[in-house]
C-alpha cells in the first residue's frame, strides 16, 4: 500500500508541478514543508523533463 500511495503522491505533484503550481502549493497540499517536498520530488521531476518554478517566478 505504501507503494502505491508513493506512486499516486508522485504522479500528483508531477501533474501540479506541469500545471504551473508552485513548492508553496505542492506542500500545503501534501500538508508536509516545502522543503520536504522539494528533497523527496525535485532530482526526479527535472530527470523527467518539467520546467519547475522558483522563487520569484511569476506565471504569466
Amino acid at each position: 500500500m505504501r507503494r502505491l500511495a508513493d506512486q499516486l503522491e508522485d504522479a500528483a505533484v508531477e501533474q501540479a508541478m506541469r500545471a504551473g503550481w508552485s513548492w508553496p502549493q505542492v506542500s500545503e497540499a501534501l500538508g508536509v514543508t516545502r522543503q520536504a517536498v522539494h528533497k523527496k520530488h525535485a532530482k526526479w521531476l527535472i530527470a523527467a523533463g518539467v520546467k519547475l518554478r522558483r522563487r520569484g517566478d511569476e506565471r504569466v
